[in-house]
């Protein structure tokens, strides 16, 4: 009677054995072809050329091409259900950002992927901070004067956003719940079209991140009241943190990070952690990114999926304080 269980478990340690032989066996010998980097937005946002200025110097210490494949839409969930379907071999990964990983499990009701199960979280790519912005000609001359105006009449206040549930709509609902304020949400499809009615003076503010925006600040044909930072960005050294302007513990970003398929065999989640912090420390890419306002987030793997983790528990609570609900 004991003969069975025995033998069934000798075979599970044997098949166990074998995988985990199979396992270290192709990753020291990773990577033998090309890697395919997986972009869930369209060509030419912040998402690819992140992705592409990495995957240039990645692929000259991995040894093999590095080559970016956009597969846009849906919120990033048809690029995230791509990653999180293909084979753990390392030779699929790709990016994931704040709504892949913490936003959409809050918002939607179901998804194709398990954002806690599905993904072997490699490591940090950048982060974007948010500014609070307004058209040049806005009463408000500083966050206070913004708020007083806001509470002097509800929702009379308009905040521009790239649509429901991206960065820039939570990072609203994050501001009006500190601030015990009702402003006025008018998502936009996507950042440019929000930006040019902010500009035409058809909304009065928005939270933005600097890529799409910081020319616009640079010619004034924005003015930044704060920014969602603990400290002032070199790239704006006169605009004040929202804690020097009155609204402690607001921070605010748009990220990045580099995932591939649960199950990655660790060596190869090293490995790509390694080359892709090399890439971010490379001086000419790195300064490629500061200027357009993107900060490298360089951190072991283990430190980004803290970082996740974390960041899912703020949103998560964020979103459904604020009813967000995109299904």
């Amino acid at each position: 009677m004991t003969k069975r269980p025995t033998l069934r478990l000798m075979a599970v340690t044997l098949l166990a054995t074998l995988a985990l032989g199979s396992a270290l066996a192709q990753s020291s010998t990773y990577p033998a072809q090309p890697v395919k980097w997986v972009v869930p937005y369209a060509p030419g946002g912040t998402t690819d050329v992140i992705a592409r200025q990495l995957a240039v110097r990645m692929g000259q210490t991995l040894g093999q091409p590095v080559i970016a494949d956009n597969k846009p839409g849906a919120a990033s969930i048809i690029g995230a259900t791509f990653i999180a379907r293909s084979a753990p071999d390392g030779y699929t990964v790709g990016t994931a950002d704040s709504g892949t990983l913490a936003f959409n499990p809050a918002m939607y009701a179901t998804l194709s992927y398990d954002a806690q199960k599905d993904f072997s979280l490699i490591g940090g790519l950048g982060r974007m901070p948010l500014v609070l912005a307004v058209h040049p000609s806005f009463p408000a001359k500083n966050v206070q004067e913004f708020l007083a105006m806001a509470r002097k009449a509800p929702g009379s206040v308009s905040s521009a956003s790239s649509g429901p549930g991206s960065p820039l709509h939570v990072a609203l609902e994050l501001f009006k719940q500190k601030t015990k304020t009702d402003i006025l949400h008018v998502p936009y499809k996507g950042s440019a079209p929000a930006l040019q009615d902010l500009m035409a003076g058809q909304v009065n503010s928005i939270f933005v991140d600097l890529p799409p925006s910081l020319s616009m600040i640079r010619s004034g044909k924005l003015r930044v009241l704060a920014i969602a930072t603990p400290q002032r960005l070199p790239l704006l050294p006169d605009v004040p943190t929202m804690a020097e302007a009155g609204v402690p513990g607001f921070e605010a970003y748009a990220w990045q990070g580099f995932v591939g398929p649960a199950k990655l065999p660790s060596p190869i989640v090293e490995r790509l952690n390694k080359d892709l912090n090399d890439a971010l420390n490379h001086a000419e890419t790195r300064a490629k990114l500061e200027e357009i306002g993107i900060q490298p987030m360089t951190m072991t793997s283990k430190a980004f999926a803290d970082f996740v983790h974390a960041e899912q528990k703020l949103w998560t609570g964020v979103i459904k304080t604020a009813n967000i609900r995109l299904d």
